[in-house]
């Protein structure tokens, strides 16, 4: 309770007019999704789940047959996207919103059951804000929440 009581104040820096965070969090693995979710709730974040790169990218406004400009990105205050996925990995969405002119602000975070030197190198040079270890765990998020508020400037 002592982190969902906290947290409110904290969150305030991060966006405009004190609102809650917005965080979209992708996940082929339900149970991965449901963790992320029940710890972004925890501190006091609006949490949108997609199970693949590709419903994260619709839900951006940026699928391939979205010419419209981006209707619920611009709400979005992070995207944290697990790595290895069918379809489409976290490194391949990465790389899709970080050439978006509307989205590539966005801090996006690459989180991975494998630690890979190489792979975590890639997503960090392609513009990744973090890569963290699965399964997250509350310490985690309270890094999230600083990295979203830019703690130690």
């Amino acid at each position: 309770m002592d982190v969902a009581g906290g947290s409110g104040s904290l969150l305030k820096g991060m966006v405009d007019h004190g609102e809650v965070p917005h965080v979209l969090a992708v996940d082929d693995s339900l149970i991965d999704r449901k963790l992320v979710e029940k710890l972004l709730k925890n501190s006091s974040c609006k949490v949108t789940t997609a199970e693949n790169g590709l419903r994260a990218l619709e839900y951006l406004g940026l699928g391939d047959d979205q010419n419209r400009s981006n209707g619920n990105g611009s709400k979005i205050n992070l995207i944290i996207t697990d790595y290895c996925m069918p379809g489409m990995t976290g490194y391949e969405l990465l790389k899709k919103i970080k050439e978006s002119s509307i989205m590539s602000e966005v801090p996006v975070v690459v989180m991975s059951s494998e630690n890979i030197p190489t792979r975590i190198n890639k997503c960090l040079e392609e513009g990744a804000q973090m890569f963290m270890l699965k399964p997250l765990k509350q310490s985690d998020v309270k890094k999230l929440r600083c990295q979203m508020m830019k703690c130690g400037r």
